[in-house]
């Protein structure tokens, strides 16, 4: 099965393509331009591959959370290229990719958080699940780091950069994460093979039906919240 992932939500812009035998990827870490970077990045994976877009099973597109505007940059690429070459496409969460090396590795649970700035984080559960690679134990959230909870005593793993621009997250009751974890970032070749097995059960879906998972509805902070912000840091409060 060939699937092409695509995924800018977040500071990595990354472009896979999975087949049976391999998967060809390309990556880079950038604050701005995906815009402008991620056809060509596509052009890379399919020329080394010697794969046209009709060629494809399906494509599987990071749909978020992140960047609102990455976000909306992934989901219309994929999108677009999912009509020109008729293929179904698979909506695959940033969590989600995050947390599927975890649970692959060997983890019953996983925490996957990412930095929402504005003082918040992007969280989600993952339990393993051999059919669809994980699923979610909850639904995907953004709160402060000191009001992310776990819907059971188990022990988790943690993974994304929501561990590190928050400290406490790392010692939540419950949750193991190192460093390697905590600097990781989604990946499209994550999310290639969460996208093939899911199109393998069924689950691709028509393009204009992919919607973006943006979480939180608002970009920034007002100003009566951002004097607020300042009055508790000023305090030593929360």
């Amino acid at each position: 099965m060939r699937v092409l992932a695509i995924d800018t939500s977040t500071e990595a812009l990354s472009v896979a393509l999975r087949n049976d035998q391999s998967t060809i990827e390309r990556s880079l870490e950038t604050a701005r331009g995906h815009a402008e970077q991620i056809l060509s990045l596509i052009d890379a994976v399919l020329g080394e591959a010697g794969v046209q877009l009709s060629q494809l099973d399906g494509i599987a597109a990071g749909v978020g959370p992140g960047s609102f505007t990455g976000v909306r940059i992934s989901v219309a690429v994929a999108q677009g290229l999912s009509f020109g070459a008729g293929v179904p496409v698979v909506p695959v969460t940033s969590l989600e990719a995050l947390a599927f090396p975890v649970i692959e590795s060997g983890a019953d649970r996983v925490i996957a958080c990412l930095d929402a700035r504005m003082g918040e984080v992007y969280w989600g559960c993952f339990a393993a699940d051999p059919a669809r690679g994980l699923t979610p134990l909850g639904p995907l959230q953004v709160t402060a780091a000191g009001r992310v909870s776990l819907p059971s005593a188990d022990g988790y793993r943690g993974v994304g950069r929501g561990f590190a621009a928050y400290p406490e997250l790392a010692v939540l009751a419950g949750v193991e994460a190192d460093e390697r974890a905590m600097a990781a970032l989604p990946n499209a070749a994550d999310m290639a093979r969460l996208g093939a097995l899911r199109l393998a059960a069924g689950e691709g879906v028509d393009p204009a039906d992919i919607k973006p998972e943006y979480v939180r509805d608002k970009v920034a902070l007002t100003e009566e919240e951002r004097r607020a912000a300042r009055g508790r840091t000023a305090k030593g409060g929360p």
